[in-house]
């Protein structure tokens, strides 16, 4: 027990402070379960169950599924729908975006939802004069809350199934077993219609514009004075050197963003364009570099962008977004130079934006995180790739991506079909949602080719890591005694006491972990702590379910705000202020609505 409690304490100082990504995290601590097998009684074959789980599977089936709707652009015409609505006005725009992410997010798996929701939200928000701060926390909180209506809302509920019916197993007289598809919805709805009246009313009001209405993305960063054009003299040793010799040195973190020539615009790629005689250069830099350069070289002034307009003024302009980079996604765990981003998407980083800090200067070398926005300057053919790919989130929409809308009635009817076969108890929910990958790829909603780069295998690796870890906590007796230590406090609360004390503890825990890893640690002591008491195990079991689906304090305790935070400029303390209140608001509607549903004797 010792030996696993110190795996424990090592897996959360990691999952707190990011040394690793927590899908390595995850991995180490099931290679360290089974190097240590003697002491932890985990077997290889137990150390790599997780891979087998049919959670991991299921989540595995649904994370392409959701790509499957994603490629129809059924969300994003809903999206569209929904902007038409709400116009102008605030109230509505907010209606509209809890009203559509809350129960979309109950059939997808609410991570994609916000990913693909992200940019329509934003041209939302902009388009209604509306900060986007405003909006984006409520897509956040409302794809959580979305998320508790189903057991295919989130893949914390698949997981979390998959632990209750293993506790069922090997402790029948628990009363433990799989979630139906419907089990908790009713809790899921009372749940959602709460927090949704909570974020039009108290939460909206708590949420700063820290982004205003009518402010563009150059203002936004601050970046007036990091962009100026500059025009080369004759006696200037640039003439006759190409751009990357010339500012290719990275100790002088200078970019060149554009070249006029006699009025001919040149964009990228700039690398090998020759400098002449009175071109014009639009650099990127701070304003010490420049000075320096501008006096060795004889450089001269010819103004600068003051506003997102001046950087491109035309269609075939380059074009100023936010992108996003996701959990699964090639640049995570690289920096801007080791990613050879530039090179790749023939585009420029204006700005770097991570855990809510801007960075203007010097950011090529900074490892990119999990919802780190960089401010990206491309022409409109590599923008079109970049929405393209898995591995951003483009926080603007595109009028020129293909979606295959003739494919939504296929897309939906598979949905349904996934969804009915095991609420109707005809198969299990893992062989339906395998099914339904097969109808996919059958029906052409998804090419062949998709199905791998749909999954968020960082998602995968995270579950098969952390799955033995609930398993180590069973064998050895930990489990028990956490719940033993924890039902100890029935001697002066009440069963209901005990069980909003782990709803509160799950929350907190979730806050600095990973959801997923919140479930598998809490499940099995909340569990041991109900047959401590003589309480309702199954009560127990999803109150850690609730707590865990529902991380609003804190940007890092789901990956839904970790989309939402550079988008909406928020600060870490946003989250507190809006979260704290709306979690401990939940934490008495969840456990009364347990009690009231499904009592917690003892």
């Amino acid at each position: 027990m010792l030996v696993v409690f110190a795996l424990i304490l090592l897996a959360l100082v990691l999952f707190a402070t990011e040394w690793f990504p927590i899908d390595v995290t995850a991995i180490l601590m099931m290679v360290l379960l089974m190097v240590l097998e003697p002491w932890t009684q985990i077997s290889p074959q137990e150390g790599i169950s997780g891979f087998a789980n049919p959670a991991t599977i299921t989540v595995l089936a649904m994370l392409i599924l959701s790509t499957g709707i994603n490629r129809t652009g059924i969300v994003q015409l809903i999206g569209r729908k929904m902007a038409a609505f709400a116009g102008t006005s605030r109230r509505k725009q907010l209606a509209a975006t809890v009203g559509v992410t809350g129960p979309v997010s109950g059939f997808i798996n609410n991570t994609p939802v916000v990913a693909i929701l992200v940019p329509v939200i934003s041209d939302l928000a902009h388009e209604g004069e509306t900060s986007p701060s405003k909006l984006l926390m409520p897509l956040s909180f409302a794809s959580m809350l979305g998320g508790t209506l189903t057991l295919i809302g989130t893949s914390t509920n698949i997981l979390a199934s998959d632990i209750a019916a293993q506790l069922g197993a090997e402790s029948p007289e628990l009363g433990l077993s799989a979630f139906g598809m419907f089990e908790f919805t009713k809790l899921g709805v009372i749940v959602f219609a709460v927090g949704a009246l909570y974020l039009m009313t108290v939460g909206v009001r708590l949420i700063p514009e820290r982004i205003p209405a009518d402010e563009d993305l150059v203002e936004e960063y601050a970046l007036q004075a990091y962009l100026a054009d500059v025009v080369v003299p004759a006696n200037s040793s640039f003439t006759g050197q190409t751009v990357e010799e010339a500012f290719g040195d990275d100790d002088l973190d200078i970019d060149a963003l554009q070249l006029v020539r006699y009025g001919e615009r040149f964009d990228e790629p700039l690398a090998r364009k020759e400098i002449h005689e009175n071109d014009t250069l639009r650099l990127r830099t701070n304003r010490d570099t420049l000075e320096r350069i501008v006096d060795a070289e004889g450089l001269t002034f010819a103004g600068g962008p003051q506003n997102e307009e001046d950087l491109h003024s035309d269609e075939e302009e380059p074009v100023l977004v936010e992108v996003v980079v996701p959990s699964g996604s090639f640049l995570v765990g690289e920096t801007l130079a080791s990613s050879t981003f530039r090179q790749r998407y023939d585009a420029n980083v204006l700005a770097f934006r991570s855990r809510g800090e801007v960075v203007r200067d010097r950011f090529e070398d900074i490892r990119i995180r999990v919802g780190d926005t960089l401010l990206v300057q491309a022409p409109p053919d590599s923008l079109t790739r970049l929405v393209q790919n898995e591995d951003f989130i483009v926080a603007h929409e595109f009028d020129d991506v293909n979606y295959r809308t003739e494919k939504i009635p296929f897309a939906v009817a598979i949905i349904a079909g996934v969804v009915a076969l095991p609420a109707l108890n005809v198969l299990p929910i893992v062989v339906s949602a395998l099914a339904g990958v097969v109808a996919m790829v059958f029906t052409g909603v998804l090419e062949p080719n998709e199905l791998y780069s749909s999954v968020e295998w960082n998602v995968i690796f995270l579950l098969a890591g952390v799955i033995p870890l609930g398993i180590a906590l069973q064998q050895t007796g930990a489990a028990a005694l956490l719940g033993t230590a924890v039902a100890s406090t029935a001697a002066f609360l009440p069963a209901l006491g005990v069980l909003w004390v782990f709803y509160l503890a799950t929350g907190l825990l979730t806050s600095v972990i990973s959801n997923n890893a919140s479930v598998v640690l809490m499940i099995p002591v909340a569990a041991n702590a109900a047959q401590s008491i003589g309480a309702n195990a199954f009560a127990f079991v999803l109150a850690v379910t609730f707590a865990a689906s529902t991380a609003f304090m804190t940007p890092v305790g789901y990956q839904t705000n970790l989309f939402v935070y550079g988008p909406g400029g928020y600060t870490f303390s946003d989250f507190l202020r809006v979260g704290a209140p709306l979690q401990l608001l939940l934490s008495f509607v969840t456990v009364l609505g347990i009690a009231f549903f499904w009592g917690v004797g003892a």
